[in-house]
């Protein structure tokens, strides 16, 4: 269902269909259905939070809208800037990873967040010590947008509201995958790899922060865009000419390390969570992963660091920063999160701070309704980043 009408001529009347089945029929039978605590997916869930992951997840199936990297919104309160494409900065595997996939480095926007009471000009200089998160949003790297105005920018005004010494945040609009037949195929991997590079590089070289006072942060596959732009930094630091080092701590919110799709094996807590969280397997899957692989094997470090198929090749995390890796207990992703979590810390020990929240469902922290939890881990996070 995703993208069947984002480009058929009466798309206009398919969302009010939508609209109006939601209203008069969806919402009360959401609500008949959950209005008995033994009957939500998960019995801890007020009728109010059982009833908003149902119209999430009708909202994730429905969803057409694309964020599109040319353009920046334009509003009296949005801080944007253009930034420019680093090729100089990619090495030889890189090219050849661009180069299968047709992909070149482009110019694309990227938004500054302020703290709230808090108003530092576009792309300021830092003050002395100052931190800041280089924030990567998520949607399966073909939805949302980095736009002060779109959901994942929760997050953001979250990450601002708890962390101290942390008054301003940068969102890069990476350029976002797209399949065939449904789109004409662009910008597969490693499309948005390269747009990271550019924003973390216009911190370090054009901004001035020093890469040890960069977070970087990812939700979702915003997560495994920050886990590959980490990998890139730490192995070719010293040998990419011009390549900034790499950040002083990674933050992953429920990120998306197994691009694959698949049904769960019985007995997991994937497969215990298959009912609860709002993702859908395959409604969705198929599109994401054909738009963003392309051409390429998702059997790849730089691609699926969460992957338990014996024909991937060694994942290694040494060199990495302190990492905080949030998940929540009812997603479909917790699983292979938990393969990331114990391979980072077999290489890095302590230096790995992972955080559950029970019942919570992927990438909860985006959703303003989803309390206490959402709460709860920011306040966890805000704890990490003062002793990081």
């Amino acid at each position: 269902m995703v993208h069947q009408y984002r480009n058929h001529p009466i798309r206009g009347l398919y969302l009010l269909y939508e609209l109006i089945t939601v209203l008069s029929f969806r919402l009360p039978y959401w609500i008949w259905r959950n209005l008995f605590r033994s009957r939500r997916p998960r019995s801890s869930w007020s009728l109010k939070k059982a009833v908003a992951v149902e119209l999430v997840k009708r909202t994730w199936l429905i969803s057409i809208r694309q964020a599109d990297h040319t353009r920046v919104t334009q509003d009296p309160d949005v801080k944007h800037v253009w930034l420019n494409p680093t090729p100089d900065l990619l090495n030889s595997k890189l090219r050849a990873y661009a180069a299968k996939a047709n992909v070149v480095p482009a110019s694309i926007p990227g938004y500054w967040f302020d703290k709230k009471g808090v108003d530092t000009p576009i792309g300021a200089r830092p003050r002395p010590g100052e931190r800041v998160i280089y924030t990567l949003h998520g949607g399966a790297y073909f939805r949302y947008s980095a736009s002060p105005k779109d959901s994942p920018a929760n997050i953001a005004r979250g990450l601002l509201k708890h962390c101290p010494g942390v008054d301003r945040l940068f969102a890069v609009e990476y350029r976002l995958s797209r399949a065939a037949p449904e789109d004409i195929a662009a910008n597969a991997f490693p499309a948005a790899l390269l747009d990271a590079i550019a924003g973390y590089t216009y911190l370090v070289e054009t901004v001035g922060f020093s890469p040890k006072d960069i977070i970087i942060e990812g939700d979702s596959a915003g997560g495994n865009l920050a886990l590959v732009l980490t990998r890139y930094l730490v192995e070719n630091v010293g040998l990419v000419a011009g390549l900034p080092a790499p950040p002083g701590a990674l933050l992953l919110l429920s990120p998306w390390t197994n691009v694959s799709l698949g049904l769960p094996p019985p007995g997991s807590r994937t497969a215990a969570n298959f009912n609860a969280d709002y993702l859908t397997i395959p409604d969705g899957g198929d599109y994401a992963l054909r738009a963003f692989l392309g051409p390429h094997d998702h059997l790849d470090p730089y691609i699926s660091p969460g992957s338990t198929d014996p024909r991937m090749p060694p994942v290694s995390f040494e060199g990495f920063p302190p990492t905080f890796v949030n998940a929540g207990g009812a997603e479909l992703l917790i699983d292979e999160i938990l393969v990331l979590v114990e391979r980072m810390k077999n290489d890095l020990g302590e230096k790995v701070t992972y955080y559950e929240a029970p019942d919570a469902v992927h990438d909860y922290t985006q959703f303003l309704w989803a309390e206490p939890e959402r709460t709860n881990t920011l306040q966890e996070i805000a704890k990490w980043v003062k002793d990081v």
